[in-house]
């Protein structure tokens, strides 16, 4: 059963039921739980990602992507859990977050308790010694490090672009860093390779948040199917945002006065354009991260994927 191989959609099927079997066979008093996050799935960016960087040339995945994938997504849904405990977050996914639904003192249990199944299933790992140039426990490092930056800087309305950077190269890239050095590590042993693997990652990850960035600003609710427009109603200083005050500097003296209501500053940072500079630093990275998959001469299926997975996250809820 190990030396398994796999295609990639049966690969990525096999995964989604394997991260519903965690959930659903958790024990009895944290079940009721964590199973309702069964109810609002994504897209599976991140385990695509790993089956994808795991892929070998003739399209064969090995069993072990499939653990890494599993691994990585019950590791994002616990990012997520404690995301909307602390943006106090009604909707993920369109559905009820798990902290509105049953409380903050449950949804905080219940995504520490994400956190251990996700690093009990990269345990499971059969010869998890062919693999110790992954470690899990530097990537949990900086999320948290990305996310405690980000909740020093609440409401820092001088915050620079380059700590900015820094916030989200913690709290978003490094999951998608992780995600595509996992896949590598399965199909790839050439160092060189691995380093390019976790490039791609990285920009990947820094493309997916501007984007996010600027869903407050561009969708609704029922599109975003989730809570929008409250980034900056929690402290939270975004790119579109940074950008805005450094144009108008007496629009940053309105939040420093507390008389900038969310809607003026929405309409505020439509008409100078943050979003449109977000975007396009996002598409610096973009087309940093296109050279990546140009240079590592990867089979068209692969490439495909991947490539898919960049698209996605530069052009968001527009593809």
């Amino acid at each position: 059963m190990t030396n398994l191989s796999l295609t990639f959609e049966s690969a990525f099927e096999k995964t989604k039921k394997e991260v519903d079997r965690i959930l659903l066979t958790a024990p009895l008093l944290i079940k009721n739980y964590v199973s309702h996050l069964t109810l609002s799935h994504g897209k599976f960016v991140r385990a695509r990602a790993v089956l994808a960087c795991a892929m070998q040339e003739d399209g064969s995945i090995h069993n072990d992507a499939v653990t890494f994938a599993t691994a990585i997504e019950i590791l994002h849904l616990a990012t997520l859990v404690h995301d909307d405990i602390m943006d106090d977050a009604e909707l993920r996914r369109g559905k009820e977050t798990l902290q509105k639904k049953f409380g903050k003192r449950k949804a905080v249990i219940c995504g520490d308790y994400l956190l251990a199944m996700a690093i009990k299933e990269l345990k499971s790992v059969e010869d998890i010694n062919k693999y110790t140039e992954f470690d899990i426990s530097k990537y949990i490092e900086q999320i948290c490090m990305g996310e405690l930056r980000q909740s020093e800087n609440n409401r820092n309305f001088n915050l620079s672009v380059l700590t900015y950077l820094k916030i989200i190269n913690g709290k978003t890239a490094a999951l998608f860093d992780a995600s595509y050095f996992a896949g590598a590590v399965v199909s790839e042993k050439d160092k060189s390779k691995l380093h390019l693997y976790r490039k791609l990652g990285k920009y990947t990850g820094l493309i997916f948040q501007m984007t996010d960035d600027c869903i407050d600003y561009e969708n609704d609710e029922q599109t975003a199917l989730k809570s929008v427009q409250s980034d900056f109603e929690q402290g939270v200083i975004t790119l579109p945002v940074i950008y805005s005050f450094n144009k108008n500097p007496d629009l940053r003296k309105q939040a420093e006065n507390q008389t900038l209501t969310t809607t003026n500053l929405i309409n505020q940072v439509k008409e100078i354009g943050g979003t449109i500079y977000t975007h396009q630093i996002a598409k610096r990275y973009y087309d940093k991260a296109i050279n990546i998959l140009n240079k590592m001469n990867l089979s068209s299926q692969k490439a495909e994927i991947l490539k898919g997975l960049l698209d996605k996250s530069y052009y968001g809820l527009k593809k």
